[in-house]
């Protein structure tokens, strides 16, 4: 059977699509993430807000312009959300968020529809990754129930995997795979038994020779014994994409966030502290309720003073079954489009002086697009450069100006 996987939202989906994909390969099935003809589609969904909802249910009606014939089967977060959205759309299954790899069984009618939210980690047991940079799921689900955000909701209590099935997937991989990528959709929270132990795990995985990256992270787990920790880590890469969503106290408190702007900056400093160039990344979201325009101004100089090196902003999308929805009366809209224009200005600026204070870098090439070979430091610069290499080398670079989405660079 010809399928294709399709997904949407974050790295922890790609994650799970591609264990599926690997999965059905397996089984001599024809596969691959494209929209294209198929006899089958798998759309693994997204929640995290409206828009990202709304093209959940658009990918079913892009793909049946290729096969209005074809099955459809939906999994992942929308689906978990509000299962009769797609229902409605005569698809063939919707299996929400638990037990994801039992889809593979759906397809091919060995089982039957489970439609519930998993309690316990769902290891998908990756085979292989192909290409340079590889994803490693090692947790799911969240425990802090921020007032905005539904996916506690959607994926459960905080889990965590078994590091025996990590170091085992870790061992199966190519020489060709150079970094890894930990994924989860509360990565600080990973623990053994029932100590948080994310440095830990780091240590254990130094010894493969690969590149160590994390995915995003809350604030509450960068104390200064693990940041001394990740120094000792030799292959960790120095970018920390910490989810900062407001610069504002009061719409932290309503958030409910559990730091300050305070707490913050000193988790910035400890980590300035052990790495002078970390790549520092945080998500913002514009416009929650209750944020004032004084509000909205604290945060756009908070973000000068901490001199993020990118910003990943997000206008405040009102989800149904948050405490937001239940408390509060959302923004008019020109408002939180005005407001993410004029932060999205400050946070250029910041990130134009964060790649005029990098000189130099090692870039693991990923791929050629024309004349130039791409791929990203260890502090996370997207680097463009001409000299002659192979994707999958780690190369050492000259950078030379800001270019594009990243820097104009020169093979050393």
């Amino acid at each position: 059977m010809k399928i294709s996987i399709l997904t949407l939202g974050c790295k922890v989906n790609k994650y799970e699509s591609d264990a599926i994909m690997q999965e059905l390969l397996l089984r001599g099935h024809d596969v691959n993430d494209k929209l294209e003809f198929a006899d089958a589609y798998v759309i693994n969904t997204c929640a995290v807000t409206n828009e990202a909802e709304k093209k959940s249910r658009q990918m079913i009606e892009r793909a049946k312009k290729f096969n209005p014939d074809a099955k459809f089967y939906i999994m992942g977060c929308a689906s978990q959300k509000n299962k009769k959205q797609f229902e409605d759309k005569n698809v063939t299954a919707v299996i929400g968020n638990a037990n994801k790899m039992g889809i593979v069984d759906i397809i091919e009618g060995k089982t039957n529809i489970e439609f519930a939210i998993s309690k316990d980690f769902e290891d998908m047991k990756m085979s292989k990754q192909n290409l340079s940079r590889a994803f490693i799921k090692i947790q799911d689900g969240c425990n802090n129930f921020c007032t905005y955000c539904i996916i506690p909701y959607l994926r459960g209590r905080s889990r965590s995997r078994e590091i025996s099935s990590i170091l085992n997937e870790v061992e199966k991989m190519p020489e060709n795979v150079k970094e890894i990528v930990l994924v989860g959709i509360d990565v600080a929270d990973f623990k053994i038994g029932d100590e948080k132990a994310l440095g830990t795990l780091l240590k254990r995985l130094d010894v493969y020779g690969k590149r160590l990256r994390l995915s995003s992270m809350e604030d509450n787990l960068v104390t200064e014994e693990f940041v001394k920790e990740l120094s000792q880590v030799k292959n960790f890469c120095p970018h920390f994409h910490l989810s900062l969503q407001s610069g504002c106290d009061n719409v932290l408190k309503k958030m409910n966030r559990h730091y300050t702007t305070a707490d913050f900056e000193r988790t910035v400093n400890l980590i300035r502290k052990y790495f002078p160039l970390a790549g520092i990344t945080t998500d913002i979201i514009v416009g929650f309720p209750t944020e004032t325009e004084e509000d909205f101004e604290e945060t756009m100089k908070f973000v000068e003073k901490i001199k993020f090196s990118q910003l990943h902003l997000f206008p405040f999308s009102m989800r149904d079954g948050t405490a937001a929805a239940k408390l509060y009366k959302d923004l008019n809209g020109d408002i939180k489009a005005d407001r993410l224009k004029r932060l999205d200005a400050v946070g250029k600026k910041t990130r134009e002086e964060f790649l005029k204070a990098n000189k130099s870098g090692k870039v693991l090439v990923e791929e050629k697009n024309g004349q130039f070979y791409e791929g990203y430091t260890e502090n996370y610069i997207k680097c463009y450069f001409k000299e002659k290499c192979k994707v999958g080398d780690v190369v050492e670079v000259e950078i030379i100006k800001p270019f594009k989405d990243g820097v104009l660079a020169k093979k050393c």
